[in-house]
């Protein structure tokens, strides 16, 4: 059996403090003293359907917190059936880094529609011709947003800049759609 690093227990303990502290936990590297780890993203969200906060690290350095993933994760579950899925953590990069490009650091997304499952994705369809057979929403690679604060039109246009996969712009609806898929527009 191989041994862990040294320092694999104080990873391990910091991810807990910074990513596991519960669905609301607010934990920022500046409230531990001396805290001169890895550098950490956090994810700030709330869902406009269940009406819960997140504020949650969900990656440390180069490796994403486990505890912090599955927070998000049940954040973003489908709220008609309650189904969960694994979400591609490259998607939560992107928000963090649509907000920076906004000029918004760490400011709270407001989530429209994170996962979708089958069930429902096929119920929304039936209601609207903008939603697609096969959403990446389906595959939690897709969330629909809105940032208080920003311009709808300018969060569209930065998530265009940022070419890291499809943006969805609803002008009436007032959100935006991103995924981790190809890079598309509509």
């Amino acid at each position: 059996m191989r041994k862990s690093p040294w320092w694999t227990g104080t990873l391990a303990a910091a991810a807990l403090l910074l990513g596991g502290a519960g669905p609301n936990a607010s934990t920022d590297a500046a409230d531990i003293p001396d805290y001169d780890g890895p550098p950490i993203q956090r994810l700030r969200l709330y869902n406009t359907h269940t009406h819960e906060r997140l504020d949650v690290v969900y990656r440390q350095g180069d490796s994403f917190v486990p505890s912090g993933i599955r927070e998000i994760e049940r954040h973003l579950r489908d709220h008609r059936t309650g189904d969960l899925h694994d979400f591609d953590p490259e998607l939560f990069d992107l928000l963090v880094d649509l907000a920076e490009e906004v000029g918004r650091p760490g400011a709270e997304f407001h989530v429209i529609s994170g996962y979708r499952s089958p069930r429902t994705n096929e119920m929304l369809r039936g209601r609207s011709n903008g939603v697609a057979k096969n959403s990446l929403h389906m595959k939690a690679q897709a969330i629909d947003v809105r940032l208080p604060g920003v311009d709808t039109t300018e969060l569209r246009d930065a998530a265009l800049a940022l070419q890291r996969g499809g943006v969805g712009y609803y002008q009436r609806s007032d959100f935006i759609h991103v995924d981790t898929g190809r890079v598309r527009r509509w």
